[in-house]
């Protein structure tokens, strides 16, 4: 997040519309993968040079360009020059901290999303914002980085099966965000596991690491918060705008995308309430556990001052202490203490102090 922030201050004095890449910083080439494809045919190339994907213009297939890597700006904006779209837009592009958010151009929509994904080598979770321009007959797709996330679309698209072929541009985008808010799931699933297993430590075992897990897994849920509640006003405004871009027989697939978003915000706000609700929980038992040591050493202390009191008296050495010169002295004072610290405990047993 600081290195973000940080990244930003590069465009503090330029004009609106400069193209500076905010994100992470990579040395990997941009992929850009070209399919091409109608009801009866298809194609899928990978290019070398952008200048190849300017042919698909005016394709009178359904042409999909997925570009994965942002940070050569050069590119994205050879991109956008020749697909006529706004500076504005291109910024928003490169720009990945930008909101969520859907804008119609007319000739073109221009989407926001926030992909989510669990990195296993690193055990966390990690946030990619993915871009699409959906016209009427090419679609293009901006991803941060390099990934799978829409293989299984590809492989749909090519091995013919469904309606994907026989649809327009529209549902191929609905196919897009579909995949992407079906990730969802996945990660609710993973933070589910994360939070049983907190639940029980937090009970059983507390210790200084798992406070610090809460608050991880705490910052998460706020990411992911922030990243999946605006796509309800996303998904909403695509059903209602009026563009021909989007047919109407896509609306219905559209509310189920919706009902599948909402189902994901409820589920983000349970798992928030289960997180807070752990964190107040692992303080109670640390606070329990500090007033059953705290008790143990009141106890303790309590039955030692009675003991304190006589080996204090009878070490004044006074002369005249006739018990000092008693023959048992030494053994009757050690059982009588005795007896008073056990009859110390007996008490505080029948006390339920123990």
């Amino acid at each position: 997040m600081t290195e973000l922030v940080k990244t930003r201050t590069k465009k503090i004095g330029l004009p609106a519309g400069a193209l500076v890449h905010i994100g992470d910083a990579s040395t990997e080439k941009i992929e850009i993968k070209i399919i091409d494809y109608n009801e009866d045919n298809f194609k899928e190339i990978e290019v070398e040079n952008v200048e190849e994907c300017f042919p698909f213009k005016n394709s009178s297939n359904v042409t999909w360009i997925n570009v994965s890597g942002i940070h050569q700006v050069d590119i994205i904006e050879k991109l956008g020059i020749y697909f006529d779209l706004h500076p504005l837009i291109l910024e928003d592009i490169l720009n990945t901290d930008q909101r969520l958010k859907m804008e119609d151009f007319e000739s073109y929509i221009f989407i926001v999303m926030k992909m989510i994904l669990f990195n296993e080598k690193k055990n966390r979770i990690e946030f990619e914002q993915v871009s699409f321009i959906l016209s009427s007959n090419f679609v293009i797709s901006f991803q941060e980085k390099k990934g799978d996330i829409f293989k299984p679309i590809a492989e749909r698209i090519k091995a013919g099966k469904g309606r994907i072929r026989k649809m327009h541009t529209d549902y191929l985008v609905y196919a897009l965000i579909d995949s992407i808010v079906d990730n969802y799931f996945i990660i609710l699933e993973y933070i589910e596991d994360q939070i049983e297993d907190l639940e029980e430590d937090v009970v059983s075992k507390p210790v200084p690491g798992t406070l610090k897990t809460i608050h991880n897994l705490k910052k998460e849920m706020i990411y992911f918060r922030k990243s999946v509640w605006p796509l309800r006003e996303v998904l909403s405004n695509l059903q209602r705008t009026d563009t021909k871009l989007i047919k109407q027989s896509t609306h219905i697939f559209l509310r189920d995308v919706y009902d599948h978003t909402i189902q994901v915000i409820d589920t983000i706000e349970n798992f928030r309430t289960m997180v807070s609700g752990m964190l107040d929980i692992y303080l109670s038992s640390i606070s329990y556990r500090m007033n059953e040591v705290m008790k143990v050493l009141t106890i303790m202390s309590t039955i030692f001052i009675p003991l304190t009191f006589i080996v204090g008296v009878y070490g004044m050495n006074f002369k005249n202490m006739p018990e000092l010169e008693w023959h048992w002295g030494y053994y009757f004072i050690l059982f009588f203490m005795s007896l008073i610290g056990m009859g110390m405990l007996v008490f505080f047993r029948k006390k339920k102090w123990l």
